[in-house]
């Protein structure tokens, strides 16, 4: 890789960084330690073909990379049962907008990673219909109904549980 090759990495390595670890944060569904080994993977790929993809769009490429990364694992992974309490008797209530950010993060991570995949690149990074259909690797209809289906279901459990607080 020539010098220019690395610099322009570097800066896209700094300005980026964070907006990928923030998708595989919420695509993952994890904790943020599984999300940084996912980023880490994704940079690490685009690192290898920085020369080729540096004149399209790289954080595309990484993009995509992070997401097919978080469908795959989860793939794999083993279910398991994790028990929550709500709030540990000695630590303080978190504000409204802080309990609200945890429940709709909790509901992210209760859908299928694909699904969970649609919504995160849909509306919390802002992609297009085409473009998330493109960082999936399905049709603009699939994008549609995956995301119906899932705000569908974020609502319906939040609404259930905001009825079951009452």
């Amino acid at each position: 890789m020539t010098d220019d090759d690395e610099a322009a990495f570097d800066e896209f390595l700094a300005a980026r960084s964070t907006s990928l670890l923030r998708t595989a944060i919420l695509v993952c569904g994890a904790t943020e330690h599984d999300a940084e080994d996912l980023v880490q993977h994704a940079l690490e790929k685009v690192y290898r073909h920085w020369p080729r993809i540096r004149r399209d769009n790289p954080e595309a490429y990484a993009r995509k990379v992070v997401v097919n990364a978080a469908i795959s694992k989860a793939r794999r992974r083993k279910i398991v049962q994790e028990i929550t309490f709500a709030r540990p008797p000695e630590t303080a209530a978190a504000a409204p907008d802080l309990d609200l950010r945890h429940a709709l993060i909790r509901e992210l991570r209760r859908l299928p990673p694909k699904m969970r995949a649609v919504l995160v690149l849909r509306y919390w990074e802002d992609q297009s219909e085409g473009d998330t259909a493109a960082l999936l690797g399905c049709s603009v209809g699939t994008v549609k109904s995956q995301a119906a289906r899932g705000l569908a279901r974020v609502r319906e459990n939040m609404t259930v549980a905001k009825e079951v607080t009452r």
